[in-house]
């Protein structure tokens, strides 16, 4: 660690250390993407933009691990992913969930990239070079990702690898990540507020498809001023509040009215699991059938389906003994396990094809 250098008698007083980390350009091209990573995402964001567009008429279905710790239970979850991918995708479009940072209400892991080895070291450094090599891997192997984009800093580090971007509920009114946003180089979902209410995210797409001017670090990691071009794939993420649930037909038309009247296209993402699954990860599947069936009835706006998804079922506390982590199952939210989560797109896959 590195103490701070002097500003004075009134700067830094609670600042322990100042740790340097690698610039964005230095770890690109340390882990570069290969041809085969860069055509999957540059498909990827494509097919994308194409369903939210309404020029593709498949369901994107964003599945996986509430969180990523163990790499070695993410490549082997992508590679049964994939697998079912191909078998799906001329009605889905299958995206990963390669969620590496958690914003925590109160305290808690902060996720890979804050601290990878699970023990309050936060090696950022450490953890940006992994997380860069999975996404790497995963795309290398044909299989397109999703991630929330937490830190503003973070994207410059892992964003040419990500096929869909999402802000997340309690950062959706943040001007910080309306302004990132409006610069991502791929498609952005904005998730409802923690109380449940849409008009939060819907803003925050209208500020996202603007340009901005922001701080912000280039690719050598120097301060700097950024100016973007504005980001005109959003899409709403519904996910429930603490009012309930918000995936009901009625939710559906609200949403639709009010899209409509912000001049913003109408197509919803709807997250099965946080509260429209009352946080119950058992109780993804009533609300996967139910969105599917709602969709199969003729409602378009419904664009995809997120699932929180591992290995295996359930969640188990954090432990800084790795050796004592069930492996292929989640440490934070509950998620359900493979077997239910293949059957479900392959159940989802013959109602959209019936």
């Amino acid at each position: 660690m590195h103490a701070p250098a002097s500003l004075g008698p009134t700067a830094n007083l609670r600042i322990r250390s100042l740790d340097p980390l690698v610039p964005p350009a230095r770890l690109v091209a340390i882990l570069p993407l290969d041809a085969a990573a860069t055509r999957t995402i540059l498909d990827g964001r494509k097919a994308v933009e194409r369903i939210l567009a309404g020029e593709d008429d498949r369901v994107m279905a964003v599945v996986g691990p509430c969180s990523i710790h163990d790499c070695d239970a993410a490549r082997e979850y992508a590679t049964k992913l994939l697998a079912v991918s191909e078998r799906v995708a001329d009605r889905l479009l299958v995206v990963m969930r390669v969620y590496f940072e958690k914003p925590r209400t109160t305290v808690g892991w902060k996720g890979l990239i804050n601290d990878p080895h699970l023990d309050d070291s936060f090696d950022v450094a450490t953890g940006l070079r992994i997380a860069r090599q999975l996404l790497i891997e995963i795309a290398a192997m044909g299989l397109p990702t999703a991630t929330e984009f937490l830190e503003p800093i973070t994207p410059q580090y892992i964003a040419d690898t990500i096929v869909l971007g999402a802000i997340g509920a309690r950062t959706t009114e943040s001007p910080t990540h309306r302004q990132m946003a409006s610069g991502l180089s791929m498609p952005v979902g904005f998730k409802n507020a923690t109380d449940g209410s849409l008009q939060a995210a819907i803003d925050a797409m209208q500020s996202a498809r603007a340009p901005h001017s922001f701080l912000g670090i280039d690719n050598d990691g120097g301060t700097c001023v950024v100016s973007t071009a504005g980001n005109p794939w959003g899409v709403l993420m519904l996910r429930g509040g603490r009012s309930g649930s918000n995936y009901s037909p009625e939710v559906m038309e609200e949403a639709r009215g009010r899209l409509e009247k912000a001049g913003l296209p109408q197509r919803v993402i709807v997250d099965c699991s946080h509260a429209n699954s009352g946080k119950d990860h058992r109780r993804q599947s009533v609300v996967w059938r139910d969105v599917i069936e709602q969709r199969v009835a003729g409602d378009r706006s419904i664009v995809g389906l997120m699932l929180e998804s591992n290995l295996h079922e359930g969640s188990q506390p954090v432990q800084r003994d790795r050796s004592k982590l069930a492996y292929g199952v989640s440490i934070t939210d509950g998620c359900i396990g493979w077997e239910e989560t293949e059957s479900l797109l392959l159940e989802a896959h013959g109602r959209l094809a019936g």
